[in-house]
């Protein structure tokens, strides 16, 4: 992993001189890092007098100005930091408690796309090597910092509008006698995921947490194992009448313009009572990682991941969706003419179903493929709300001839889970060539053409057709079989593909020969 900053020695500048008293307690013993703000207004109020006195950090610039290829975390998140560190010694640690945890859990190769709150994707080739994701590399996507919670001090409180609230604790929930028990296969998908598609050609909003520069690799697939949060409602009696959501309250901490949460989110009660929100401690036959939400998390299927909320504290059944701001003020999918021009809350809709997409990941991008008549193509495809991909289709000429991957090549079906997929797409062609990627899922929904068709001004849920440019060297052309032979006998290397050869391109002989048979340079009458 990259070299990293100290995160506890933090300069903020003040706009007074006075620097100002901070001390939060944590809410509960063996709750490290959960500071409680919903239920206080008071405290929340003090906290955020306190972040007015000081003048953070600006949003770094990192869509009109490109950020180095080998810049490792993407992003800092210092303002992140700062806010965190502004409010007193019970969350100034958290940063980098926070990297500890990732480079504990983690892969020391993953792209960490912002450091703070962390967000992270694996390397694109190893992301697609099995069609369940290893915990190491299982992208993760963090609103705040990672708290560590204590199994045998953990508790879970469901309330609200159900008629009989409830504390439970984790050994309730893994009592079988109480709750059976439900394992299952699902894919998890941030709605950034192949945001810098976007950003490249149509940039939009630059919050660098909100829209962070994910690529390809912000979604993974495992099984989750836990309790149908529809048993544990059935539980506490069933809902009262006019309940018709269900709210999550994650302890991290969470900022936004001025203002301090914890992290809150709901989803319908149709979701939770179709047994498609789980309450999950363990992930792939393992213990739920910190970094993925121990001791307990929801699990979504088929909806944006930031539903699915990480060390969960409360649930409450609610009469209408969330107004808390994840909720109320985020996650929103605006038309192409919105922006910062005219964007307001309401004119957007709420992302909840992803979408059917696919990427390609492999090749990469400008890759230089040397071939015999096919490129081989490699790649994911999903499709949310309890649809599955089909079929997943490739082009090699931008998207007007396309070809079908083999059955065979797609990896199994799962009604909440992608697949991963492989084709050897028939090529003649050379020089640069646009390969295309495109899925139908079993409603025969497919994905829009062009990046332009998905924009929107928060840059959420880049749907269109993956698309990738490559140099194609076909090996079965004599002309080329002849360079190539050439090369290796000069020991040269065709990439990078721009750097000039440093051989003559053929002898004055060769020239003088071919020139005659086309009939020369220029026309005799």
């Amino acid at each position: 992993m990259a070299a990293h900053h100290d995160n506890t020695k933090l300069v903020i500048p003040l706009k007074e001189e006075m620097h100002p008293h901070a001390y939060f307690a944590e809410e509960e013993p063996g709750w490290h890092g959960y500071v409680e703000w919903e239920k206080y207004p008071e405290k929340r109020a003090k906290a955020e007098e306190i972040l007015a006195r000081y003048q953070f950090a600006q949003i770094p610039e990192f869509q009109l100005v490109d950020i180095p290829a080998d810049q490792n975390p993407r992003l800092e998140g210092t303002r992140w930091k700062q806010y965190h560190a502004a409010l007193g010694p019970t969350l100034a640690d958290v940063p980098q408690e926070s990297w500890d945890i990732v480079k504990e859990e983690k892969s020391e190769d993953m792209i960490h796309v912002l450091d703070f709150p962390y967000n992270g994707e694996p390397p694109r080739d190893r992301l697609i090597k099995t069609p369940i994701t290893r915990n190491e590399d299982h992208f993760v996507r963090n609103h705040g910092g990672i708290p560590t919670i204590h199994e045998d001090a953990y508790h879970l409180d469901i309330g609200g509008m159900v008629k009989e609230p409830k504390r439970l604790t984790l050994k309730d929930l893994k009592n079988e006698a109480l709750f059976p028990r439900q394992s299952t296969i699902a894919t998890l998908q941030c709605s950034g995921t192949r945001r810098i598609e976007q950003i490249k050609e149509y940039p939009g909003d630059g919050d660098e947490l909100i829209n962070a520069p994910w690529g390809e690799g912000a979604i993974g697939t495992a099984r989750w194992t836990g309790v149908s949060l529809k048993k544990v409602i059935k539980y506490c009696g069933g809902l009262k009448d006019g309940a018709k959501h269900i709210e999550f309250m994650g302890v991290d901490t969470y900022f936004k313009k001025g203002h301090v949460y914890n992290y809150v989110v709901s989803v319908p009660w149709r979701k939770v009572k179709a047994h498609e929100v789980i309450l999950a401690w363990e992930m792939n036959g393992k213990p739920l990682p910190k970094i993925h939400g121990a001791p307990l998390r929801a699990v979504v299927f088929g909806y944006i991941g930031a539903r699915s909320v990480k060390w969960i504290a409360r649930i409450d059944a609610i009469a209408e969706p969330s107004t808390a701001p994840v909720q109320k003020k985020e996650y929103l999918y605006y038309t192409p003419q919105s922006g910062k021009h005219n964007a307001t809350y309401s004119n957007g809709f709420s992302i909840q179903d992803m979408p059917v997409s696919s990427a390609i990941m492999y090749p990469v991008d400008k890759a230089v493929i040397v071939h015999d008549g096919f490129i081989t193509m490699k790649g994911w495809a999903y499709s949310g709300g309890g649809h599955w991909p089909e079929r997943v289709e490739v082009s090699g000429d931008g998207g007007s001839v396309w070809y079908e991957t083999p059955w065979e090549k797609l990896s199994q079906k799962y009604y909440n889970a992608w697949r991963t997929w492989e084709v050897d797409l028939p090529v003649d062609a050379e020089g640069w060539l646009e390969l295309v990627v495109r899925c139908w899922d079993n409603a025969l929904n497919t994905q829009p053409t062009f990046v332009r068709s998905a924009w929107n001004w928060d840059l959420h849920v880049t749907s269109s057709c993956h698309r990738i440019k490559v140099f194609s060297v076909n090996r079965t052309k004599q002309a080329t079989a002849k360079r190539l032979k050439k090369l290796e006998e000069n020991k040269l290397d065709l990439n990078p593909i721009t750097r000039p050869l440093p051989i003559d391109l053929e002898s004055d002989d060769e020239y003088e020969t071919m020139i005659q048979r086309r009939g020369g340079r220029d026309p005799d009458e």
